[in-house]
């Protein structure tokens, strides 16, 4: 229920507070200093948190005991490092530098006045205090329905579905599911994972969380889907294990809170995950689980259990742009949470991903290149085309709301960027006699440009521009056309490249420095002219 003034009143908040948001984005970039957020969040990714290395309590690490600091660290950068604190430290510099009002921990309150931000001393620490009680909240209401789940499918003894030999992708969506095609080939990621050569073998299912999907069989393997990557406990011993163990956990929470060992607190939920993966039979967790780069800085918890219990945790990047701008004397700092990840292994496209994964955690990591990986894709299909196809691939820029908060140091994904970017290339497609095939990228909602959105609606009607709908494999768009340009630097020009197909970056202002190892090796043209030279040379063999 809305109470009218109520929400007047909220409304008119946030757009003050969003205001200052951007005063404190124009501020920086009067003053030259649009890197000061990334350099701020590069510095909390390697500020290792000392205290944590005393007092830790075993039973909430568990396996990852060894590895608790990095943890920690990769927790706090997930759950409080993102766009919140971005918007945080540009609020105070645009409100005349006021005080940075944020659940921050003590190390990170020291870095952030080490760069001139006001960090409040009592106030800070009280909201911290707050933050990690409802953290204690969470966590102990997780324990109680996590206790009593279990024991009601032990006393109900609910069928289970016969899972077997096992593979589990996490944080997937429908589309990345096999997809009926005319030519039965789907580029999704499932499809991809059963050709790879270096996959497990002999595996009866592929289990994923997508929930509005029926049971389907791939190459004579079931693809199901399943609450959780973690299992419910099957016996009723465990249970009362489990229970035992919730009791303690919380009794030894509550004297950490009063010690300030906060560390302790906040994961007691993650270690009431991993606690089950501990006292569950190693038989019943999966051979492998896969995550992907959507969510690359924080390795859960329960997964240390489950390598020690003999699974395979494998992280995957589904795409290649991962890497700022190159700047115009030296590469600005790798974005914030790389340099914290420590997964088992990693597989990447090529040597230049191999060469960043190195770069960010060390020589020592285990890399294996595997080519470009499928992910997402859609049953659509591209409709039938008059003649030679130019595919194009661009990025829809942010309302400036978002956008000031992502930390860029390089301006380019702007809405005068991304329209010259469109406008060149169906130009010079059109005089060519070529098509557009133009492949939307995803629906980001009411998060994009407005300026965007009106352009986008024209343009989708020129005569020689298809649109094409964000869901259909960049593969499928690919192979049906004669020459691709990216906007850098979107994976797409990796994938034509792969498939045989002339592939280049284009950046109509002449703002990407040549170059740039985030290229990946692809051709980077400045300006139409240049972009013009380049299609009639392809086209005069």
């Amino acid at each position: 229920m809305k109470i009218p003034l109520i929400s007047k009143f909220l409304r008119y908040k946030k757009r003050q507070y969003l205001r200052q948001v951007i005063r404190g984005y124009k501020h920086l970039k009067e003053s030259n200093r649009l890197g000061l957020i990334s350099s701020v969040k590069e510095t909390l990714t390697n500020t290792r948190i000392s205290q944590i290395e005393k007092n830790t309590s075993k039973r909430i690490f568990g396996a990852g005991l060894h590895d608790r600091e990095l943890i920690i660290r990769q927790y706090l950068l997930m759950r409080l490092g993102g766009l919140n604190l971005n918007r945080a430290l540009l609020y105070s510099l645009g409100n005349q530098n006021s005080s940075v009002i944020y659940p921050l921990p003590p190390a990170w309150r020291c870095v952030l006045r080490e760069y001139g931000f006001k960090v409040p001393k009592v106030r800070t620490k009280l909201i911290w205090q707050a933050y990690v009680f409802l953290f204690f909240v969470n966590g102990l209401l997780y324990l109680v329905r996590q206790s009593l789940s279990n024991f009601k499918s032990i006393i109900s003894r609910s069928e289970r579905k016969f899972l077997g030999e096992y593979i589990y992708f996490d944080g997937i969506v429908e589309g990345c599911l096999p997809q009926a095609s005319k030519d039965g080939i789907s580029h999704d990621l499932l499809s991809w994972y059963l050709q790879w050569p270096g996959r497990i073998k002999d595996i009866d299912t592929l289990c994923h969380s997508v929930s509005t999907t029926r049971e389907i069989e791939l190459n004579s393997i079931q693809v199901t889907s399943i609450p959780s990557p973690i299992l419910p406990l099957s016996k009723l011993t465990s249970v009362f294990f489990y229970f035992a163990w919730s009791i303690i956990v919380t009794l030894h929470a509550i004297y950490d809170f009063f010690l300030g060992h906060w560390w302790n607190i906040v994961l007691l939920k993650e270690s009431s995950i991993a606690a089950i993966v501990r006292i569950e039979q190693p038989e019943r967790l999966a051979r492998e689980y896969l995550f992907n780069n959507s969510n690359w800085i924080y390795r859960p918890l329960w997964t240390y259990e489950a390598e020690k219990a003999g699974s395979k945790i494998t992280f995957y990047f589904y795409s290649t742009n991962c890497e700022s701008f190159k700047l115009a004397d030296n590469y600005p700092n790798i974005t914030y949470g790389w340099q914290a990840m420590n997964w088992p292994h990693y597989l990447v496209w090529d040597d230049y991903q191999k060469d960043f994964v190195n770069r960010a955690v060390g020589e020592s990591a285990k890399v294996s290149i595997v080519g470009s990986i499928w992910f997402n894709t859609s049953s659509l299909k591209i409709p039938k085309l008059e003649s030679k196809a130019i595919a194009i691939f661009d990025v829809t820029p942010f309302r400036t709301a978002h956008y000031v908060t992502m930390g860029a140091e390089i301006e380019f994904y702007t809405p005068d960027v991304c329209e010259k970017f469109l406008e060149d290339i169906q130009e010079l497609a059109s005089t060519l006699g070529y098509q557009v095939l133009w492949k939307r990228k995803r629906k980001i909602g009411m998060l994009a440009h407005p300026e965007a959105i009106y352009f986008n609606e024209c343009y989708s009607n020129v005569a020689n521009v298809m649109s094409i709908d964000s869901d259909i494999s960049a593969y499928r768009v690919i192979e049906s056309a004669d020459i691709v340009v990216s906007m850098p630097y979107t994976s797409t020009a990796i994938l034509a490249r792969e498939l045989g197909k002339p592939s280049c970056f284009y950046d109509p202002l002449g703002v990407i420095q040549q170059g740039d190892r985030a290229a990946h090796g692809i051709e980077v043209l400045s300006g139409k002219e240049c972009l013009g030279n380049w299609f009639n040379i392809i086209l005069n063999g």
